[in-house]
């Protein structure tokens, strides 16, 4: 069989599978693992496919470039069931004693309503995720600064000098997208940058992020793929190597 041939049927092979093994290769190929490995490399070269260890998988779809800041109600309609799992998920993940970071977003916004830890301190720079829980008497801080009207969100100055003096066990965080080589982005630069300061001040870093959010890059990064364990409701075996996944059902 040519190398052309092979290559092709191990790009017909992901097509359907989105993940491969060098040994699964070389059983349904018949082929050598050399020979799989190689063919593996070449195309991994090429950008038609991610090589990891063991074997391949989908190269990353094109990422989708976006610029324009939703407003919370927009996000609000889109995947409220998965974000309700993945929110769901990420409140059962709270401890006794936590100092607990929780971004603003909708996402977020949806942990709330699951979070039962009354035994734990919430900082947010979210008015509404505060009022909501203080209302359910949960101890909360307010981080202060600038309101933004289109996302609820408390930034500037103030708010970046304020979460530097935290130390957060565990901090919960939004982002508009994920990509691998862009990592988490946010269309805003002060939002960003408050983003980027509490991460930075979290033992525990997660980001919740329904399946709409990768391959998408916006215009600021505020933090790399690798600097939080990712919730999400759906598999990403293109992303498996690069991050750490938590798929919540």
């Amino acid at each position: 069989m040519l190398s052309e041939q092979r290559q092709r049927m191990i790009l017909q092979i992901l097509e359907e599978r989105k993940s491969v093994t060098v040994t699964e290769l070389t059983e349904m190929m018949d082929i050598s693992e050399s020979t799989a490995r190689r063919d593996i490399t070449l195309l991994d070269k090429a950008g038609k496919l991610v090589k990891v260890f063991g074997g391949a998988v989908l190269a990353e779809k094109e990422n989708v470039y976006q610029s324009a800041e939703p407003t919370v109600a927009q996000k609000n309609e889109v995947n409220q069931e998965e974000k309700r799992r993945i929110a769901r998920y990420a409140a059962s993940l709270i401890r006794p004693q936590d100092f607990v970071y929780i971004d603003a977003g909708t996402t977020t916004g949806y942990m709330l309503e699951y979070i039962e830890e009354a035994d734990a301190t919430y900082v947010t720079n979210a008015v509404a995720h505060a009022q909501h829980l203080a209302a359910r008497g949960m101890r909360v801080l307010l981080v202060g600064g600038t309101l933004k009207h289109s996302t609820e969100a408390v930034i500037g100055t103030t708010a970046v000098l304020m979460l530097k003096e935290y130390h957060f066990s565990v901090g919960f965080f939004g982002t508009n997208g994920v990509s691998r080589k862009a990592g988490f982005t946010t269309p805003d630069a002060n939002e960003a940058l408050v983003k980027k300061t509490a991460l930075e001040q979290c033992k525990k870093v997660y980001m919740l992020c329904d399946h709409s959010k990768f391959h998408v890059v916006s215009s600021v990064t505020f933090a790399s793929i690798t600097a939080a364990t990712i919730l999400t409701d759906e598999r990403m075996e293109e992303y498996r190597e690069a991050a750490e996944i938590v798929l919540c059902r």
